[in-house]
Order: C-alpha cells, then structure tokens, then sequence
C-alpha cells in the first residue's frame, strides 16, 4: 500500500467546528472523490459527513447508515452546487472484505457522487487510485479506543438499530474536542485541500489548532 503524500492534523473543540471543517472539505470535492472515515462511535463520522453534504449541497438529512449499508443523498439543483456530485453514504463495518463492497455496486455510483466509506479502511482502497482518509478521535473518555474497543461498541449500535424499541443511537453530535487526521493518497491528492478555520474569538485561543 503506498504512503500518504501529506498529512494534516488538526483539533477542534465543538460539534460545530467539526461540521464548519467538514463543509469547506465538502466545498472543494468533486465527481469521483472517495474518503474513508475512521473513529469510535461519537467520534464525529455523522456530523463531519454532515458537514460534506452541506458543501456539497446536497440533500440534507444525513444520518448514520448503519442498518441500511448505502444511503444516497441526492445533489439539490436550487443549492450552493447545482450539477454537482451526489453523496454516496456507506457503512462498512458488516462488510468483511472488498469483495464485498464489489457485492452493494458503489463502482456504479463512483462517477455520479462522491462516496464516503465509515470503517472502509482495508476494504474499499480498490475502488479508486485516490483518496482521502479522515480519522476522528476523541479526547475524552480515556484517550484513542482499541480496534477491539471500537468493534465491541460497533455491535451494540448495530444491535441497537435492529431493536424497534431504540429510535436514536447516533452519539455523534456531543461538544468535546476531537483530533482530525487527514491523509491524502493518490494522483489527486498530492497537494493538500484549503481547509478554512472556524472566526477567531478574540476571548479564546483559537478554536482550530493545526499540530
């Protein structure tokens, strides 16, 4: 597997600074663009895809798409970027390897949408020569989770989704400050995206600190 051409790393201290990051990545990605999510459940993943769809301009209403596998949000022609992509929303985590992915046709969406992949690491780097991965990790709760840590709690938002007693397991959106690692791979990314910061508080350290 080849290195990263960059790498970024970034701290946000909100929910809405994560989603004011994402919207200005969202903003400059085009057809074809894949991105893999990595993180622990309230990580972030939902609000920074959140984020994407709002640069993107597309449908809003972005939700984890645990229980379904693929959700597509279809691209607005009265928003920001009429004509532009749609988002292709994937949750890989019941996907045990790229053959599998091959099995829900996202080669079918790659040049209509860009598609964005939580836990594709491993599974999906096949589907395009270029990408960009993004890894959310949370400050609180003890430091970065194992593998094992993040599967364990993976099982039980899937258990939760499939449970009719249980409308709301997404966690995404508590205002903690998380660390956002972006990599670029591949012909497309060989030069890093401008990602804006959030305004300045003149009160407070800045909100976007770049390590």
């Amino acid at each position: 597997m080849s290195a990263a051409a960059w790498e970024r790393t970034l701290n946000v201290r909100t929910a809405d600074e994560t989603h004011a990051l994402a919207a200005g990545l969202g903003a400059q990605l085009r057809t074809g663009d894949l991105l893999v999510l990595t993180g622990e459940l309230g990580a972030g993943k939902t609000t920074f895809t959140q984020g994407l769809g709002e640069g993107l301009g597309v449908r809003a209403g972005i939700i984890s798409p645990t229980f379904v596998l693929v959700r597509i949000h279809p691209n607005l022609p009265d928003g920001p970027r009429p004509g532009g992509p749609d988002l292709v929303h994937v949750d890989a985590y019941r996907l045990g390897s790229a053959s599998e992915i091959d099995d829900i046709d996202l080669e079918n969406t790659m040049d209509s949408a860009v598609t964005v992949v939580e836990w594709g690491r491993g599974r999906v780097e096949h589907l395009s020569d270029s990408r960009l991965e993004v890894d959310l990790l949370r400050s609180l709760g003890g430091g970065i989770h194992s593998t094992e840590a993040h599967a364990t709690e993976k099982t039980h938002q899937v258990e939760a989704a499939e449970d009719p007693e249980v409308l709301d397991f997404d966690t995404d959106d508590d205002d903690e400050p998380r660390t956002i690692v972006i990599r670029g791979f591949g012909p497309r990314w060989m030069d890093p995206p401008a990602l804006p910061a959030p305004a300045r508080n003149d009160t407070l350290p800045h909100p976007l600190e770049e390590n």
